[in-house]
């Protein structure tokens, strides 16, 4: 659905080098801390920046080659960008018609009753919520193949985020449709992703499953005494903390069996990003 191969771009001190694959029928998470390389990896996708080098595919085709139906279908919500705020959703609506051959206006009319979004007043008027609101509606309502969602969730409160989360699931019920997400909320991840590529300093560093990153994946809390006396095959990065150190790896279950007197954590998203990012390599 969507292949980025070695795609580079090159800022003052900074350089994205990234490659990563979307499958058809997969939502696939993006993460790392601010600066990391998400929203220039989203801009490239889009096309709303040149690369230095590389290749980006979209539905079997190189990105020159993406016309206007192709480009209708996609659903694109970025961090960065929104609707005039001198509009209101009523002088929206016909433009998204005009848009999009396949704009569902009665959805797109529900789902604004549904998050309590006012048809007739300015955007500019709106929360960041509402407004993050009324731009994932207006990307899930135009039966879109492929959804580019740059934090998504940004802004949102519990109940919301939950909502809109369902509305993605749902999405995904049918046929032919992919994800590519990014959030700084992990458990949205946790609970929608069914893979995850770890981004820092404009390179990827980890890609998993996100089932294999929860039930394999681990951190283990040893001393000082107790890491000299480690296998470090397993280990992937490691953190020195006051107690000891911090360790990632990928084997969990074989640090339970062989270390029994050690603390060995599930670990969460938050968490594996801290010690891939912070930690070194052993």
């Amino acid at each position: 659905m969507l292949r980025l191969n070695k795609v580079m771009k090159s800022y003052n001190g900074f350089q994205l080098n990234c490659t990563l694959d979307v499958q058809e029928g997969c939502v696939t998470g993006l993460i790392g801390k601010n600066g990391a390389g998400k929203s220039t990896t989203f801009k490239a996708i889009l096309g709303l920046i040149s690369t230095d080098g590389g290749s980006i595919e979209i539905f079997g085709k190189p990105i020159s080659e993406i016309g206007v139906q192709d480009k209708e279908d996609i659903g694109v919500v970025m961090a960065d960008s929104g609707f005039s705020g001198f509009l209101t959703i009523q002088d929206l609506i016909p433009m998204l018609k005009n848009l999009y051959r396949n704009f569902q206006e009665e959805v797109f009319r529900r789902k604004c009753r549904e998050f309590q979004l006012p048809l007739n007043k300015k955007i500019k008027e709106f929360s960041t919520g509402m407004k993050r609101k009324l731009q994932v509606i207006a990307a899930l309502t135009h039966e879109a193949k492929l959804l580019i969602l740059d934090e998504p969730t940004a802004g949102l409160d519990v109940i919301a985020r939950d909502e809109l989360l369902d509305m993605l699931r749902t999405y995904m019920e049918q046929e032919g449709r992919a994800i590519l997400i990014s959030s700084h909320i992990s458990s949205d991840l946790e609970g929608l992703c069914d893979d995850i590529y770890m981004i820092d300093n404009g390179k990827i560093i980890l890609y998993e499953e996100t089932d294999v990153l929860l039930d394999v994946y681990g951190i283990l809390k040893v001393t000082k005494e107790q890491y000299e006396k480690l296998d470090l095959e397993h280990i992937l990065r490691c953190k020195k903390e006051e107690f000891g150190y911090s360790c990632l790896t990928d084997q969990r279950q074989f640090y339970q069996e062989n270390y029994p007197d050690i603390t060995v954590e599930k670990g969460t998203i938050d968490e594996l990003i801290m010690i891939m990012i912070r930690g070194e390599r052993k």
